[in-house]
């Protein structure tokens, strides 16, 4: 097994990349401000991506209240957003590299199809003999090779590529880009060392590092913190309806996100606003302290 350690030379460069599917929750703002305080406190940089790769899912104007959101609550980008929609000649030519390397499949099983083989994709689609006469899908042919990371957060974690994953969807059958190939070519593209995220992402890293080795791009260091889940034990998601975070309200928003984060914040009375409570934030910053835990139970009074 192979795993990954947490040093880097390259000076550090941070990211959040919030899909515009609707306003930021509470959830999206802990992964914004861990990200932007992790990057503020080592001297680096913390740049914005809006992942749009699925109109159909997003609504118009969504993408913009995100930025004005963010910039509300104080956590201001360096350089210019960068949208993904705007990126698509370059997944392209990652996956025509993939494809020189005959690391693709044209895959045409139905959803229900999937569902049947379980949690990891069978191959079934592997070893075709025939083009496809309908739509299908692309997947990268993965080798049963076991990838770890030292999470800065969680700690030790690693899979079997190709057990744990299976063969996965770097196109889908719509045409559009899958999110395992554009994330992977725009950290590359962006310069982007430290990843800091929420935990559902964590079984995505392996796939990520798999194709950063395909591509040979380099590997961030990653970080995963908890997500926020609701009193039915739910992540926090726009799917299921979560409350838009109300920026007149940054200040006891961002001090509740601070202590889901296990910093040890001082009261709220002590901040005059919340430039003042992020400056503090920023000097004090511990990744250390945060939680080592999958999910955390969002605060009642949010």
């Amino acid at each position: 097994m192979s795993t990954l350690n947490s040093s880097i030379q390259a000076p550090y460069c941070g990211r959040f990349a919030p899909s515009p599917t609707g306003p930021l929750h509470f959830g999206s703002l802990l992964a914004a401000i861990a990200s932007f305080l992790d990057a503020r406190a080592h001297g680096g940089q913390w740049l914005v991506r809006i992942e749009d790769l699925d109109p159909p899912r997003e609504p118009a104007g969504a993408a913009d209240l995100i930025l004005r959101q963010l910039e509300s609550f104080g956590l201001c980008w360096d350089r210019e957003v960068l949208y993904q929609s705007a990126r698509l000649p370059a997944y392209a030519q990652a996956l025509q590299t993939l494809q020189a390397q005959e690391r693709c499949y044209s895959c045409t099983c139905s959803r229900p199809q999937i569902r049947d083989m379980g949690a990891v994709y069978d191959g079934h689609c592997r070893h075709r003999s025939h083009p496809p006469t309908s739509e299908y899908a692309l997947r990268v042919r993965t080798d049963p090779l076991v990838i770890g990371i030292d999470d800065s957060i969680v700690g030790s974690y690693s899979q079997n590529i190709a057990s744990d994953c299976g063969d996965f969807v770097i196109r889908r059958k719509d045409g559009l880009f899958a999110y395992q190939l554009a994330v992977v070519v725009d950290d590359a593209f962006q310069g982007i060392t430290h990843v800091i995220r929420g935990a559902d992402l964590l079984d995505s890293t392996p796939r990520q590092i798999f194709l950063q080795r395909l591509l040979q791009l380099p590997t961030p260091v990653y970080g995963h913190i908890p997500l926020i889940v609701d009193g039915q034990g739910e992540k926090l998601s726009k799917q299921r309806f979560a409350p838009a975070i109300d920026s007149a309200d940054a200040l006891t928003l961002t001090h509740a996100a601070l202590s889901a984060l296990g910093q040890r914040v001082p009261p709220l009375k002590d901040f005059s606003d919340n430039a003042a409570q992020l400056e503090w934030a920023i000097r004090n910053w511990d990744i250390q302290a945060v939680p080592k835990l999958a999910t955390i139970p969002q605060a009642s009074r949010l």
